[in-house]
């Protein structure tokens, strides 16, 4: 009776938090910490720790659908972790094997439309790893409402030297200019399908560093990150909650500093020419959200109409909001 009154009240909570949220992120990276940590305080094998936080990632694709995220990228296998004992290693590469099968048929995949990718360095996985991987694909490859990444004998740093190679290569063999490398570009060299900018990257088991998780697409985007202490086989729904909050508030956050310094820049150069200064303000609006351009193009129209630009009692025309 009162677990079911918890739930309840968790429940609620929960539903409180999705009703107050405006904003909710597209991309979301999990640093899956603490099973092993999880499986030792309870005497358990490390492999009942992998299997039991395995169950916490179903979980969560439940979540994601309902707070209408597209894509998620977890990190399940690093290229650090080759260096664990071969027997802890054998019963992982197990685990991932028979997820990956289970996964790729399981209804929850195919009723929510969820499209199974693996990124890293497959290739130095077991063979049966590998092609566990490749069936996952080719069974989801026809979906795209929920993008789900699995990072497996996956290092950022490998991934981008990887990609610099690569092109690097194409360079010297003439098959690429190098004023066509571009940010874009890279982005989309650096996996075999492309992948979003993340916006919210979570991080299970009380440490707080993202560990070398997806730098181009996290640390380039300036991402949310957020921290908890439950081990991953402990992480709930209510977690998952305060993660997306944090998110929404970092976001608003950001998208008021950049609102701020818009207007700075053009209050400084509000004494130039029109020409220079309207394309500016329009660089700039083009650069914001719609929300945040809404707000720029409002307070740059009620700025040129009380203060003119140019010292005389002309309104300066205003900037489209198109």
């Amino acid at each position: 009776m009162l677990e079911r009154v918890k739930q309840w009240l968790r429940d609620v909570y929960v539903g409180e938090i999705k009703q107050s949220l405006h904003l909710t992120p597209d991309h979301v990276a999990v640093i899956q910490d603490g099973n092993r940590r999880y499986a030792r305080e309870r005497g358990l094998d490390p492999s009942d720790g992998h299997a039991h936080g395995a169950e916490t990632t179903e979980e969560m694709l439940r979540w994601c659908t309902e707070f209408d995220i597209t894509e998620v990228t977890l990190y399940t296998f690093s290229t650090e972790n080759f260096a664990r004992p071969e027997e802890e290693l054998t019963e992982l590469f197990d685990l991932i094997e028979d997820r990956l099968y289970s996964f790729a048929d399981a209804d929850l995949v195919h009723d929510n439309e969820v499209s199974i990718h693996g990124l890293g360095e497959i290739k130095r996985l077991p063979d049966r790893v590998g092609e566990a991987v490749t069936y996952a694909e080719q069974r989801t490859y026809q979906y795209d409402t929920l993008k789900l990444n699995i990072a497996l004998a996956y290092g950022g740093r490998n991934e981008l030297l990887r990609t610099a190679q690569q092109l690097t290569q194409e360079v010297a063999d003439g098959d690429l200019d190098p004023e066509a490398i571009t940010a874009d570009l890279i982005g989309e060299t650096l996996y075999r399908r492309p992948v979003q900018d993340v916006d919210l990257v979570i991080r299970t088991g009380g440490d707080e560093r993202t560990s070398n998780f997806l730098p181009w697409h996290a640390s380039g985007n300036e991402a949310a990150v957020y921290f908890c202490t439950p081990y991953w086989p402990e992480f709930s729904k209510v977690e998952f909650a305060r993660a997306v909050r944090t998110y929404e508030a970092r976001e608003q956050s950001w998208q008021e500093t950049q609102l701020r310094r818009a207007l700075s820049l053009v209050h400084a150069v509000k004494h130039t020419e029109y020409q220079p200064r309207t394309q500016l303000i329009q660089r700039l609006r083009d650069q914001l959200t719609r929300e945040t351009a809404t707000r720029f193009v409002d307070s740059v129209q009620t700025d040129t109409e009380t203060t003119p630009a140019d010292g005389d009692t002309k309104q300066a025309h205003p900037v489209s909001n198109d």
